[in-house]
């Protein structure tokens, strides 16, 4: 623990003080990223303040998101968020990259099935109509962060070479080696609760929130390539939505500037307690329509 300040009375109130001495220490990087701060009694005895004020202190830290508090286990300093645009359609590996994080995928499942009412729709198929379903954990800096879900018409399936579908995404696959181009998409940001299976893969509890980003990817002739669910660990990304105001004359409608996701890299995946200490850590059953059923095999 680095040499204490001291704390003066005054116009100032302790609690800010104290605040301000700590972010000074985040800032410096005397405390880095994932580094748990001194306990609340430790700060206590070394600033000779209340209990009180230090949690104020760190509260407004907390505020600010430049710490997390997790129950049970103490005050930790928050891991750095990167952004990058997603105006541009992009892939997981893209994404990873621009963010400075190192991206891996595990296959689960590459597997011929039945097309879904709802898969059948989404790529302009026939009900049962046989498609190819794609299963992998996405990793950065090998550490689970989303788990996704792929189908897409056999003519597209059957392309793809299930060994090189750990290190090659489906965007480069099909561009690179038959010049089918994604040319388009659509988006949709939703929520959903994770499974047992989803739980096990993404180090997170049962029925934990999970970010669910539904995706239909088209080539030329809005011709589907795939429907994709996508289920990320929202501790891990984020979305911030950047917009524009009319143009000065008011001609003109508003235009989105930019869709960010925002990805943080974590130190340890929390726990049952942590989950259970979030508030609003799940969401309510039927608030989201999934297309997947588990994979056999």
């Amino acid at each position: 623990m680095p040499t204490p300040q001291q704390l003066m009375p005054g116009p100032t109130p302790l609690y800010h003080q104290l605040e301000q001495i700590l972010r000074g220490e985040i800032e410096r990087g005397v405390y880095r990223p994932g580094d748990r701060l001194p306990t609340e009694q430790e700060l206590m005895q070394t600033y000779g303040v209340s209990r009180i004020t230090v949690r104020q202190a760190l509260n407004e830290l907390e505020d600010e998101g430049l710490v997390v508090r997790r129950h049970g286990k103490g005050t930790y300093v928050a891991e750095k968020r990167i952004e990058q645009s997603l105006v541009r359609l992009t892939d997981f590996v893209e994404d990873m990259e621009l963010a400075g994080l190192e991206p891996s995928s595990r296959v689960l499942a590459f597997q011929r099935e039945a097309a879904s009412p709802a898969v059948a729709a989404a790529l302009g198929l026939r009900e049962g109509e046989e498609v190819m379903r794609l299963d992998r954990l996405r990793l950065a800096n090998g550490r689970p962060i989303a788990f996704d879900v792929t189908w897409l018409p056999m003519r597209f399936g059957v392309l793809l070479p299930e060994e090189e579908l750990s290190r090659e995404t489906i965007f480069h696959l099909l561009e690179s080696r038959y010049g089918i181009p994604i040319e388009a998409g659509t988006f949709e940001i939703t929520a959903a609760n994770a499974t047992s299976e989803q739980a096990r893969l993404l180090e997170v509890s049962v029925g934990a929130a999970l970010l669910l980003i539904r995706r239909l990817s088209c080539t030329g002739g809005n011709a589907p390539v795939y429907i994709q669910e996508r289920y990320y660990r929202p501790d891990r990304v984020s979305y911030r939505l950047c917009l524009q105001r009319r143009g000065g004359g008011g001609s003109r409608p508003p235009t989105i500037s930019e869709l960010r996701p925002v990805f943080a890299e974590t130190v340890s995946p929390p726990t049952e307690a942590e989950e259970d200490s979030r508030a609003g850590g799940s969401v309510e059953r039927g608030e989201a329509q999934h297309l997947a059923e588990p994979a056999e095999g």
